[in-house]
């Protein structure tokens, strides 16, 4: 899965996506930036914990499993009307137009084939048909790549690109992935019974409600920005398309954290079960995921416009001003993925959505102030001091559980590192594609070289197995 996704998401990402930013221009491509933030956030009504409770029960009873599908397909019918309903009465709160709410109905359908496509992914995960799943993850990005690029590279008789088209393609490549995805699961499992089971959907509520709120926490103080920066500030469509380049790698970056967060949750899971000690494995992961994201973000800092530049034609002046506050934000987003890990594998759930709902109220204070004056310039400095803000609260809410020691000699050698990487990606300006590949072998030398990271520690992390 990890080598597919490297493989395919970088060229859907930045080979198509950012294409279709650069055909469209920033105003078009802002619109639709904002529009499928919004469509992000309230999607965890679409789930309320389905996947997680299907895998688990199909690896525990594969036999009986056939059953849950029908009432599950019938479950998520409800939950896509209440989506639906929910989005576009925020929607018509936001006072967005006609048009821009048909761009909207789009892709809210868009987020409902996700949903069923994540539905029948934890099929094949609950059944340890691992390559399969990992073929579908990818599927609808390849098939956006080859659809989508054939219209941006080859020579055709269609016109300009429009953001419409986009969109559009998405549907295609979702719905074509999610026949496929039908297709093999009921070629397994045979034809479900559609049925609609009451007592069976609450029972699925009441169980996952507290992870449920707690993505719809975290989504809505990660993804809020860019619609409040395309609602109210007076450039705002265009804002959001500047925002939108910076934010970009963010996502990409993300995507590729998260592995650390699957690998991390079944592994601090069953240590704490075992009562094993998981602060070595705690401060390995700490340091490389944390430390490493601070040097992309370093080098993002002092180099916004060359790195803008490798990927877009225009306004680079203006998303270079948003473009090093997004990447900082991002460290802190990486903490929340080691650090709300942890706290997640030991239950915290209660101060875990206590302190995301802080968030949320920090996000739209900081939005509204910075905003209307800076843009995305102000929307990604909230995103920084918002995602800084939680997982620092994260962190010396784990600090006080695991009853850490501080050393002053570790501090010492963290804060060398941090002067080394700002020492370094300050007197070194990357002017190559080679210069900037070669950059990123530092930190990671660094980290060696000051004994920061663990290499048995760090085997451990990537061949759980041999724990």
């Amino acid at each position: 899965m990890v080598v597919l996704n490297l493989l395919v998401k970088p060229i859907a990402i930045f080979g198509i996506d950012a294409t279709v930013q650069n055909r469209v221009g920033a105003e078009d491509y802002g619109i639709y930036f904002s529009l499928l933030n919004f469509s992000l956030l309230f999607n965890i009504l679409l789930d309320f914990g389905i996947n997680n409770f299907t895998t688990k029960n199909i690896a525990q009873y594969p036999n009986i499993a056939v059953k849950y599908i029908g009432k599950v397909l019938t479950f998520r019918m409800v939950l896509f009307v209440l989506y639906a309903v929910f989005s576009f009465s925020v929607a018509l709160i936001l006072g967005w137009n006609e048009h821009e709410l048909s761009l909207l109905g789009l892709l809210v359908f868009n987020q409902f084939i996700v949903s069923l496509i994540a539905y029948i992914r934890s099929h094949f995960s609950g059944l340890l048909l691992f390559k399969t799943e990992a073929v579908i993850s990818v599927l609808d990005r390849l098939l956006l790549i080859l659809f989508c690029g054939y219209l941006l590279y080859m020579p055709n008789d269609f016109g300009a690109f429009q953001i419409e088209w986009f969109i559009w393609i998405q549907t295609l490549c979702y719905l074509l992935t999610l026949f496929i995805s039908f297709a093999l699961l009921f070629r397994r499992m045979g034809l479900p019974k559609i049925k609609y089971n009451k007592a069976f959907s609450y029972a699925i509520i009441r169980k996952s409600f507290p992870y449920a709120l707690l993505i719809l926490l975290m989504m809505i103080y990660t993804r809020t920005d860019s619609v409040m920066v395309e609602r109210i500030h007076v450039n705002g469509k265009a804002e959001a398309g500047y925002y939108a380049q910076g934010f970009r790698l963010f996502n990409a970056l993300f995507t590729f954290a998260m592995i650390f967060s699957s690998l991390l949750f079944p592994i601090f899971s069953k240590m704490l079960k075992e009562k094993s000690n998981v602060i070595p494995l705690f401060n390995m992961s700490s340091i490389l995921l944390v430390g490493g994201s601070l040097s992309i973000a370093l080098l993002c800092t002092f180099n916004s416009e060359y790195i803008l530049g490798l990927i877009y034609r225009e306004d680079i002046a203006y998303s270079s001003l948003s473009f090093p506050y997004i990447m900082l934000g991002f460290v802190g987003m990486c903490g929340t993925v080691i650090f709300g890990t942890l706290l997640t594998a030991r239950g915290n759930l209660r101060f875990l959505n206590i302190v995301s709902g802080i968030g949320i109220g920090l996000n739209v204070i900081l939005n509204l102030t910075l905003i209307p004056d800076m843009g995305a310039e102000g929307a990604a400095i909230a995103t920084l001091g918002t995602q800084s803000a939680v997982a620092f609260a994260q962190f010396i809410y784990c600090y006080h559980l695991l009853n850490l020691k501080f050393n002053l000699n570790k501090a010492l050698t963290i804060l060398v590192f941090i002067g080394g990487l700002l020492a370094f990606y300050y007197y070194i300006p990357v002017n190559t594609i080679w210069l900037l590949i070669a950059t990123l072998a530092f930190p990671l030398a660094l980290m060696f070289i000051l004994r920061l990271l663990d290499i048995r520690q760090l085997t451990r992390l990537i061949m759980p197995k041999q724990q």
